[in-house]
């Protein structure tokens, strides 16, 4: 027996519950047990004993893996001490299946001496280790010690069906008094790093050798705790062919002949499950085949699997190769392999290539395994020839045939090997049922090594060392460990194929291939196979421009730290109440005229300052006898802050856009900044502008200043509970106002306000005022930084970013409480329900048909009155002949029998008129009245047709209204809906339900964790069902169904998708007249169109049982941050947002167990990619974004939600992005130089009068700098000229806006690159800082030219510089004086200050930096 196989042998392992094994998660959690003593009154002193380690599910009541067991330890007491047995072992081990029902169990075992016959063990006890928390988290324990409470008897007491879990609650377990073992459990990250070499649910101990890991050191024994890999080494498998018993030709034909007669007693389906046989199956089998069916099986492919393997796993997913019979290779032909009945001479079956293994490692129990496996299919033909047309329309089957392991010879560098190849009954690596063996009286003419068929191959490696040290490493690990005990044996567990392995030239065909047939039997005939093995093999890449790579042409991905800058999401501040105006300033804002603020009573509502955050109360909001909320926001004026520089033009006029709760996004009209009296500037700050309204014709408005905006919160208008949301939104977020030029369309800048002086908390009305810092941030382009300088942990400052201070805005925030009003005729809205449970619809309600008109009875009951089917369709109306009474009536709302027979009476006295008007011409009264009867008899033949025609219709649709239940969904952008339906079974018979949803947005809660999360949410006290659902192959799930059972189905609509997406031009919507004073509120029916989702629960055949008619709503969502960017059009815009810590976020849980939470983020445009990763605890989480520009001047709108729990039930934040894309112009340029370049304007089909306007004016000329006239369709040029102030890169924004219409036209993103000029001189002066005159300084400057110049002076700074003449002249090597005066300077520090002095074409001469102290 080799190494391999006695390693292979000796960890055999029992699977766990194929319920767990069809859901399991992808991910594998590494524990450490340290076993230490075991301590208690019922250990006899002197007696051995012995602890036994298992997994165990209790859900299913199943124990799986494999048992592990300590050595013996002796008992000893040192009274007045119990007894106690030390064991101190430690027992790693990591499975995936991260469920609260999956334990340890311990065991413990006493060994009694019998004399000569060895020694007796009995089961003392056993306890319960929990491996997983409610949450399906790694218990986390504490690293102490824990005492694990024993109980009487053994593990098998868990397979009782008494047993309950958890085991607190079971009546028939002991505990074992003053009796218990001591351990410690927690997660061990370092065994992450041996997954593919120790397979999940093997309990190992440190002194345990497990194969391809090195030896512990020699001080420490457990190699386990620090594991350490040993040295891979590459090696190639080439001309490989295969060699079957007898030959190719007449195995193959011999496996045809038995698939095809096993398909003829399975009903002609190849891949069906066998069913049962009986005792006499060859006489079945001689049936089968004297009644053909004239179809067949022919081979397809045939494959060979190709993996190393340690003896407990493999180490990668095996390899898959086309084999090809000898006879094609030669021929060069691989298109297509033939039937039986096409080959000829070649008896081998050949690899034309090379196999390159990576992963073998010097250790004697590392092998190569080798798996042939068949693709068959069934043919149009019994000879095996396939029909035209139906070789890829059949489903393909997969057959294992042979398989063979080759262990390494020791020492071999290069070397033929030929290996026999085993198949039967035997237990193989791959963990699937063989074909067999040849029988024995016909092996007896060729030797038994190569009865079943071999494979031959040349072996050779690139390490140097060869395979000479393995069998040192093999003397060393017996020399210096302990050998372990013997494990014990148990069933084998099916393999676990993880991942795609790499393909050797696959063929298309492995895309048709079903995903079962590898574990079903071929020579096994007499009975079926229970084990269900997918073929995961068919995912790999075939996609690949070379289906077989050598080691040389793969490259590898070397470690590489992105140098995407993150963006710090910090947000805005919120402003306070707090002013920096003068209290003069103050008085001429208030004394503006601006519209008195009344409550309820008409009198006029006091400023009062904001409440202290911390005596909010949410208490008093819902004791509140005035629910109803009216806001109002009063926007005052804007003025220049005094920190903003010359850069940017002052707007002339503005605009603003917000959004506030969940109303629609608000864009005002055009507001002129007015001066309150052209007074001087109140202290640092620039004079205040009054905010007046601006009329279509360009016109000021003649009504009062400002801007006032009403809001109407009505709980009568709002949803059930979401009065207690509105209170939440007010307290935890703040309104975010964009500030944009009326002009020029630029945005200006943006500020935040917090709503929390909105809450009145007990008040009749409150009213704050308010001024915000409006703040821009731009955007430097991407720059190269060192990736590990950019991303450090810490380093929160952005790079590339800068934030500038524009202006101030003023406004007043006032709520006015009202009573709330119940609309007349209108039932009160009930209260909350905490259930979200959707009861079954009953058959005793009536049905409310088409054709029935339903009305309210006297007594209170529900009566019916029938319809004219006239009345019902149109299309049946249009078709009678008869007239039709015009002007008819329509039916009253409460018929009585004294209305009917009044209407009656009506209508006689109508017919006795008419006949007395037409006096005495009987004839042609006669005539008509047979005219009008032979017309209502073709009335009546129709009418007979139509319900003929319509019968069968309006039966089914009024059965499916008796099964149909209805429930109404108020959606909301990233806040999953959770809803559960009772299903109940009306028949007396069992039935598979299956489950049929016509939506994507509304899915079946499948996970169990899932479904507990929202029951927790919600507060549902109904319970979780575990492995509820089975998938079908087409992803919809089945629930079974006993008769007349009732079950709950889980639901839950979530929706990412928001309109609209794109918003072709930015411009100041006015809300129209009277949209200061007018009030806008929340309707019922919500922001966007109802939508209906039906869900069917189908029986076999298609039948339903039950209808599900979800009413989706959808409702606006709440913005709490929004970023705008820039970019080029037409290009991918990628950029990486760091989050802010997650405490920080409002909405975010307080006092989370287990640490910092994982946040996750979803978006609301499927086409943009928006992920984040965790990068470790403590580290920052970054959000990256791809998102794809559109032509200029579109803007991209879209949405990220941000969640901190893995299933995103409701979002903590969303944030809002705009992309505009803008033409794109790069400029390469010097500081203090202008340079000139134009660009080419196109015109719309109408004539325009449009003007440019840029973002820089001081930096950035146009020409013309006035309105102009675009012609239709025709080309201008703009000529714009640069002179940036300062090195670097920066964008400048252009934009080009028709004047009377203000729309914008064009956009561009100027991207300037700007050299540093050459400094020629250097002076260093000192200031007082504080205030101050300022002062005045001469330099000189010398002309080196012969003839006169004509020179003009710039500097960076002309905030702090100033010159005394922008321009001189000056004779040939004459010297010029030049006056500065330099500023005073508000603080202290150092300045840089350069002078350009350029020549007559604006090109720089020289540059001198004068180096400012202010002291």
């Amino acid at each position: 027996m080799s190494e391999w196989e006695r390693v292979f042998l000796q960890n055999l392992a029992l699977p766990p519950p194929c319920q767990r094994r069809r859901a399991r998660p992808p991910g594998s959690t590494a524990f450490r047990c340290v076993l230490k003593h075991l301590e208690g009154a019922a250990l006899a002193q002197g007696a051995e004993y012995q602890l036994r380690l298992s997994l165990f599910d209790a859900t299913y009541h199943h124990f799986f893996g494999r048992t592990w067991r300590s050595s013996q330890r002796a008992a000893c007491a040192a009274p007045p001490c119990p007894a106690r047995a030390a064991f101190n072992e430690t027992v790693y081990f990591h499975t995936s299946l991260n469920h609260p029902g999956i334990a340890a169990v311990v065991e413990v075992v006493a060994s009694a001496g019998k004399g000569d016959r060895g020694s007796r063990h009995l089961s003392c006890g056993f306890g319960l280790i929990p491996l997983f928390g409610s949450g399906s988290e790694a218990t986390d324990l504490a690293t102490e010690d824990r005492a694990l409470k024993l109980y009487h008897g053994t593990p098998r007491a868990l397979l009782h069906p008494r047993f309950q879990d958890p085991m607190e609650k079971n009546k028939y377990l002991t505990v074992m008094e003053k009796s218990h073992l001591q351990y410690t459990l927690k997660p061990h990250q370092p065994l992450e790093t041996i997954f593919h070499l120790l397979p999940e649910n093997i309990l190992m101990s440190g002194l345990q050798t497990v194969p391809g890991l090195l030896p512990a050191h020699r001080n420490a024994g457990d190699c386990l705790q620090k594991p350490r890999l040993m040295k891979p080494v590459t090696c190639y498998l080439e001309r490989l062919s295969v060699q079957l018993y007898p030959s190719l030709e007449e195995f193959e034909e011999e496996l045809l002949d038995l698939l095809n007669s096993d398909r003829l007693l399975k009903g002609g389906k190849l891949n069906h499950p066998v069913p049962p046989r009986c005792p006499s199956w060859k006489t079945c089998l001689s049936q089968a085949n004297a009644a053909p069916d004239g179809n067949g099986v022919m081979v397809r492919e045939r494959r060979l699997h190709v993996g190393v393997h340690n003896g407990l796993r493999f180490v990668q997913v095996p390899q898959v190769a086309v084999l090809v019979p000898e006879a094609e290779a030669a021929r060069g032909s691989c298109l297509g392999v033939p039937g039986s009945g096409a080959r000829v001479a070649g008896q081998a079956l050949v690899l034309r290539s090379r196999i390159h293994l990576s992963e073998m490692v010097l250790h004697p129990a590392f092998g190569v395994c080798f798996q042939l496996e068949y693709v068959i299919c069934a043919s149009g033909r019994a000879d095996g020839k396939a029909l035209p047309g139906s070789a890829h329309g059949e489903v393909a089957d997969m057959r294992s045939v042979r398989w063979a392991v080759w262990s390494p010879v020791l020492g071999a560098g290069e070397a033929e090997v030929v290996l026999p190849l085993r198949g039967g009954a035997r237990r193989g690596p791959c963990q699937t049922l063989v074909y067999r063996t040849p029988l024995s009286s016909r092996s007896s003419r060729q030797g038994k090594h190569v009865e079943s068929g071999t494979v031959q191959f040349h072996v050779s490696t690139d390490s140097e060392e060869h395979l000479v040290t393995a069998a040192e490493i093999l003397c060393k690990d017996r020399d210096e460990l302990e050998k372990p005990p013997t494990p014990s044996l148990s069933l084998p567990a099916p393999p676990r194929m993880a991942a795609s392995p790499r393909g050797l030239g696959l063929s298309v065909s492995q895309l048709s291939a079903p995903p079962r047939g590898r574990g079903q039997p071929l020579a096994q005939r007499g009975r079926g196979s229970r084990q269900e093995g997918g073929i995961t093999h068919l995912e790999a890449d075939v996609g690949l421009p070379d289906p077989e790579p050598c080691a040389g042409d793969q490259l590898q991905a070397l470690p590489f730290t992105p140098l995407q800058v993150p963006i710090a999401a910090v947000g805005l501040q919120a402003g306070s109440s707090r002013t920096l105006l003068s209290r003069a300033s103050l008085a001429r804002l208030h004394a503006a005229g601006f519209p008195e603020i009344l409550d309820r009573n008409q009198e006029p509502v006091e400023i009062s300052e904001p409440l202290d955050p911390a005596s909010f109360s949410p208490q008093l909001e819902e004791a509140d006898l005035l629910q109803g909320n009216e806001i109002i926001l009063q926007f005052l004026a804007f003025g220049r802050d005094a920190r903003d520089g010359a850069e940017g033009m002052w707007p002339r006029t503005i605009f603003l856009t917000f959004q506030f709760y969940r109303f629609p996004p608000v864009t005002t009209p055009r507001l002129q900044l007015v001066s309150t009296d052209g007074g001087p500037a109140a202290g640092p700050a620039m004079p205040v502008q009054l905010l007046v309204r601006v009329n279509k014709d360009g016109t000021l408005g003649t009504g009062p200043p400002g801007l006032q905006l009403k809001y109407m919160v009505d709980p009568a208008f709002l949803r059930a509970g979401e009065q207690r949301w509105f209170v939440r939104y007010l307290a935890e977020h703040s309104l975010q106002i964009d500030v944009w030029d009326g002009d020029s369309l630029l945005l200006v800048g943006s500020a935040a306000v917090k709503l929390e002086p909105l809450l009145r908390q007990g008040r009749a009305a409150v009213r704050t005022h308010h001024e915000l810092e409006v703040a821009t941030t731009e955007y430097e382009p991407d720059v190269t930084v060192m990736g590990r300088e950019a991303l450090r942990h810490g380093a929160l400052r952005p790079l590339g970013v800068r934030v500038a201070v524009r202006g101030r805005l003023h406004l007043c925030l006032a709520n006015i409480g009202h009573p709330c009003e119940e609309t007349p005729g209108q039932l009160p809205a009930p209260l909350p329900s905490r259930s979200r449970l959707v009861p079954a619809p009953d058959g005793t309600s009536s049905i409310l048909g088409g054709s029935w008109f339903s009305l309210n009875a006297a007594g209170g009951g529900r009566v019916s009155r029938a319809r004219r089917l006239a009345e019902v369709d149109g299309e049946l109306a249009a078709a009678l002949h008869s007239r039709r009474p015009e002007g008819r009536l329509a039916p009253p709302a409460a018929p009585s029998e004294a209305a009917a027979a009044r209407r009656r009476k009506l209508r006689r006295m109508a017919l006795v008129r008419q006949q007395e008007h037409a006096g005495g011409e009987r004839t042609p009264q006669l005539s008509g009245w047979q005219e009008q009867r032979a017309r209502h008899m073709r009335d009546l033949q129709i009418i007979d047709a139509y319900r003929e025609h319509m019968k069968g219709e309006s039966i089914s649709r009024m059965l499916s209204q008796a099964i149909t239940a209805t429930h109404t969904v108020h959606a909301v952008l990233g806040t999953a809906q959770f809803f559960e339906f009772t299903l109940k079974n009306p028949y007396g018979v069992q039935h598979t339900v299956t489950i049929e949803v016509d939506h994507p947005e509304l899915s079946v809660v499948l996970d169990p964790r899932e479904w507990r999360h929202f029951k927790e949410l919600t507060k549902s006290v109904t319970p979780v069902e575990e492995e509820m659902f089975h998938l079908r192959d087409d992803l919809r799930p089945q629930v079974y169904l006993r008769p007349n059972e009732t079950v709950r189905i889980p639901f839950k609509y979530q929706t990412f998708s928001a309109d609209p997406a794109v918003v072709t031009a930015q411009g100041p919507a006015g809300l129209g007249a009277g949209a200061n004073a007018a009030a806008r509120s929340l309707g019922k029916s919500g922001a966007g169109r109802t939508k209906h989702i039906q869900v069917s629960f189908e029986v076999s055949g298609g039948k339903p049982i039950a209808l599900l008619r979800v009413k989706v709503e959808p409702q606006p969502h709440v913005v709490d941050q929004t970023f705008r960017f820039y970019h080029p059009e037409l290009t991918f815009l990628k950029k990486t947002i760091r989050l802010p810590p997650w405490h920080t976020l409002p909405g975010a849980p307080v006092g989370m167990p287990g640490g910092e939470p994982e946040m996750f983020v979803r978006c609301s445009d499927p086409d943009i990619i928006c992920e984040t990763k965790n990068m470790g605890p403590g580290e920052p989480q970054d959000i990256f974004l791809k998102v794809a520009g559109g032509p200029s001047p579109q803007i991209k709108k879209f949405f990220v939600a941000i969640y901190t729990d893995a299933w995103l039930a409701a979002p903590v934040q969303i944030w809002q992005f705009y992309l505009h894309s803008l033409q794109r112009l790069d400029v390469s340029c010097t500081a203090g130089q202008l340079a000139r370049l134009s660009l080419l304007l196109r015109g719309t089909p109408a004539p325009r009068r449009v003007r440019a306007f840029t973002s820089h004016p001081q930096e950035l000329e146009v020409d013309p700098d006035g309105p102009f006239l675009l012609p239709a369709n025709g080309i201008q040029d703009l000529y714009i000229g640069v002179r940036p102030r300062r090195a670097g890169s920066r964008f400048i924004y252009l934009n080009l806006v028709d004047v009377e219409s203000h729309q914008l036209v064009s956009s561009w993103l100027l991207c300037l690159s700007c050299r540093q000029p050459l400094i020629s001189k250097a002076f260093e002066i000192s200031l007082p800082a504080g205030g101050g005159r300022g002062c005045n300084k001469r330099i000189t400057y010398t002309n080196p030219y012969p003839s006169p110049r004509l020179y003009f002076l710039c500097t960076n700074r002309p905030d702090l510089l100033q010159f005394k003449e922008d321009s001189f002249e000056v004779a040939g090597g004459e010297v010029y004086t030049i006056g500065l005066r330099f500023a005073p300077s508000q603080g202290a520090g150092e300045e840089e200050i350069l002078i350009h002095i350029n020549d007559h074409e604006d090109k720089n001469e020289e540059t001198f930096c004068v180096k400012v102290l202010y002291r």
